[in-house]
């Protein structure tokens, strides 16, 4: 029995040192378990923090991207209207020369030389108009079409019984469009 009784004197101390052993060696997972949860801790921070830089640089690499498009698109169109309306300043700067034709046109002619004269003037004029109508420039219509602030500029208004309310009835200077764009307004008197 003694032997019995040592034994179980024996299994009782194993059981304290296990059980002293245990905690100390749980009391040292906790503490490398804090060190770990520190460090997975800082870890999922850092990865937010380097998560945040990635979408700030992909939202501003969008955006630079986009401003590139937008730049692209409008250099395009700014060069198709370059090219399309590249005859609007000679065109401007031809019209009062044209204006000034039209009028010696209307001369009467009394001889043979000013009829002469007259006519190289009209040719003349015929080949500046042509030349302008092969760049797109247009006369714009006036007398008997509804007045359109856009194409024509009242200088007058008159009653006319011969045509409706705000129409054109006369016109005192050309206008002139080149292509879809007005580079002078037609000076008219329109009927009130």
């Amino acid at each position: 029995m003694a032997n019995e009784k040592n034994v179980a004197d024996q299994e009782e101390v194993i059981e304290e040192v296990i059980t002293d052993a245990d905690v100390e060696v749980v009391d040292g997972a906790e503490a490398t378990e804090e060190g770990e949860t520190e460090s997975v801790d800082e870890s999922v921070q850092q990865i937010a923090e380097l998560q945040a830089k990635l979408d700030e640089t992909e939202n501003k690499m969008l955006r630079a991207q986009a401003d590139f498009d937008n730049f692209r698109r409008r250099s395009r169109l700014d060069q198709e209207a370059a090219q399309k309306y590249r005859a609007q300043s000679l065109a401007t700067e031809i019209l009062p020369a044209l204006d000034n034709f039209e009028r010696a046109l209307q001369i009467e002619a009394d001889n043979e030389q000013t009829k002469s004269l007259l006519q190289g003037m009209n040719m003349v004029y015929n080949q500046l108009v042509q030349a302008l109508q092969n760049e797109g420039v247009e006369a714009i219509k006036t007398v008997g079409e509804q007045f359109d602030p856009h194409l024509h500029q009242a200088v007058m208004q008159v009653e006319d019984g011969n045509y409706e309310s705000n129409t054109v009835v006369d016109e005192l200077q050309k206008g002139y469009k080149l292509k879809d764009r007005v580079i002078r307004p037609a000076m008219v008197k329109v009927n009130q």
